[in-house]
């Protein structure tokens, strides 16, 4: 498959290369072509890695997966271009986390409580099918739940639902079982998992590790 990643940080490059690694696709977009983490990223992932602008990325994936900071998560995705994403599942892994106070990071007030990023996403491209998952952990664990001993759980929200089908077949590329995927059902249940951030950071400064997940006991 043809992958698109938004974004050149830890979350898109650990994404990309491990969809490399399984023999997809992956073009790394960012601001500008000539991005220097985009270059290291293809000239480290090989002749299946490349990299390009957000809107290259976008045209060129068939699904799309939004690694960017959910504050700048929207105006990426008008520089990925609507046109270039029109129909196509966006995997969105963003938390509206506001760092200008410093540490702890608080939830940002125009993006939480009442909405979401997922949300607002979904908001403003109507034609995407936005699915919201990944965003409640590490980003190692993302793409290999086997780093923690036991069964723990991951999240998924989004409105279409074979757009969620598609996007749990690929969570299975990365280990995830089908029983510890957690189907929070239409693109609302975004706010509840991107609420959990302030928890998530406040057991890492307990942990001093964010080698951790979630488990859902029922």
């Amino acid at each position: 498959m043809k992958i698109g990643i938004l974004g050149t940080g830890i979350v898109g490059n650990t994404i990309g290369s491990k969809l490399v690694k399984l023999g997809h696709e992956v073009k790394m977009g960012s601001r500008t072509a000539d991005n220097e983490k985009g270059k290291e990223f293809a000239k480290a992932n090989g002749s299946k890695a490349s990299h390009g602008t957000f809107a290259d990325a976008a045209k060129f994936g068939e699904v799309i997966f939004n690694c960017t900071s959910g504050n700048v998560s929207l105006n990426v995705l008008q520089l990925a271009g609507a046109a270039n994403m029109k129909g196509k599942i966006l995997i969105d892994v963003s938390n509206p986390l506001d760092f200008s106070k410093g540490m702890p990071p608080i939830l940002t007030p125009s993006l939480s409580n009442t909405t979401s990023v997922g949300e607002a996403i979904q908001k403003a491209f109507p034609d995407v099918h936005v699915v919201k998952t990944f965003n409640t952990m590490n980003t190692n664990l993302m793409v290999d739940p086997s780093l923690l001993k036991g069964e723990h759980d991951v999240f998924i929200s989004g409105n279409d639902e074979a757009a969620k089908t598609t996007v749990k077949e690929m969570l299975g590329w990365f280990g995830w079982k089908l029983d510890n995927i957690i189907d929070l059902g239409d693109i609302t249940g975004s706010r509840g998992v991107e609420m959990i951030l302030p928890l998530w950071i406040r057991l890492w400064g307990i942990f001093q590790s964010p080698n951790f997940n979630f488990k859902i006991v029922r």
